[in-house]
């Protein structure tokens, strides 16, 4: 299936289809220097299969996980189409996670100051989250994503195919990001998830989701006004995934910073298709590191933060508050505290 994003110039298709990484030849202008970027932990077979279907291809593999979205991997892929000559004719195509679509969409958007960007996600959290809406980044000085630009692709591939590699955590973390666009915008999904086996319909999850951020990303395309609901459970999640490390995946980190914000009943519901899809609830963590995290995140403001709060599948509401109630709401989901 194929739906648009429609942005006036900067519009762009997704093709959502089970075999289509052996049509990126066909699909991509791939008829030119083309700098493919993944990392370590995604099967080389998948960069492979994109090299072989383009005229001049190069590929650029970085280290596995956001510990290697940096001004280092950055400067590491730039260095080579540098070296290569690549000019303003040539692309960019991410085949990996969303670290690797981050990483490779920025390289895209600063190289002489903007070239084409190709996004091949491929996993369950790239595929309905990352993959829409052009932002693209780094990690900076220990702030998550904070060194970046809105850089629209050209054109995005889901292979669902590409999650047959992934873990049932994996899978599971990614499907996260869908719970949470189904609780804010998508009250018939969320009670897909309490109704069906998701793990068996993981294509009509993937396209619902991707449908739900496209209409919010072509309402608000610079996160100014609506498209900020998409950071419910990001607000904590982001300050829980730096205070634990490597120890929960972003999905998970999403997940648990759900929690606090929700109201009662529907926590209740949500808890039980946690338990179907093994997600967690809570874990423990630093709160005093996952704080400072939040304080130096990019949607902060002067005294606190607009967080968004559900308390039915499709009624939220943006309320401010403090880094002090942000606290608090944080020693809920820290079963150390």
């Amino acid at each position: 299936m194929r739906t648009k994003v429609n942005l006036a110039a900067a519009s762009y298709e997704i093709l959502i289809e089970r075999g289509c990484l052996n049509k990126a030849g066909e699909e991509l202008d791939l008829k030119r220097k083309v700098m493919i970027v993944t990392d370590e932990g995604v099967p080389a077979e998948y960069a492979k299969c994109v090299a072989e279907q383009c005229e001049q291809p190069y590929i650029v593999t970085v280290g596995q996980g956001e510990a290697n979205k940096t001004m280092e991997s950055l400067q590491k892929i730039l260095m080579e189409m540098l070296e290569n000559g690549f000019s303003r004719k040539d692309c960019v195509v991410a085949v990996g996670g969303g670290m690797v679509g981050d990483l490779a969409g920025f390289s895209a958007a600063s190289y002489m100051r903007g070239i084409d960007f190709y996004n091949i996600p491929t996993t369950v959290l790239s595929q309905v989250d990352s993959s829409i809406g052009g932002k693209t980044g780094i990690n900076f000085g220990g702030v998550k994503n904070i060194v970046g630009a809105f850089w629209q692709p050209k054109k995005v591939l889901i292979d669902t195919d590409t999650t047959a590699s992934l873990t049932k955590r994996e899978v599971a973390a990614g499907l996260a990001e869908s719970f949470k666009m189904s609780a804010c915008l998508d009250p018939e999904l969320f009670e897909e998830f309490e109704t069906v086996d998701v793990f068996e319909q993981l294509d009509h999850i993937v396209h619902r989701a991707i449908e739900s951020k496209r209409r919010v990303v072509e309402e608000d395309e610079r996160e100014t006004g609506l498209r900020k609901v998409l950071n419910f459970g990001h607000t904590l999640g982001h300050g829980i995934e730096v205070a634990c490390g490597e120890s929960l995946y972003h999905g998970e980190c999403v997940a648990i910073g759900m929690m606090p914000m929700c109201s009662p009943q529907l926590k209740e519901r949500m808890l039980k298709v946690y338990e179907k899809l093994g997600l967690p609830s809570e874990t423990a963590f630093d709160e005093k590191k996952a704080l400072e995290a939040i304080t130096h995140d990019k949607k902060g403001a002067s005294g606190g933060v607009s967080a968004v709060l559900v308390s039915a599948p499709g009624e939220f509401e943006f309320k401010k508050m403090s880094y002090e109630e942000l606290g608090e709401r944080l020693s809920l989901v820290n079963s150390r505290a």
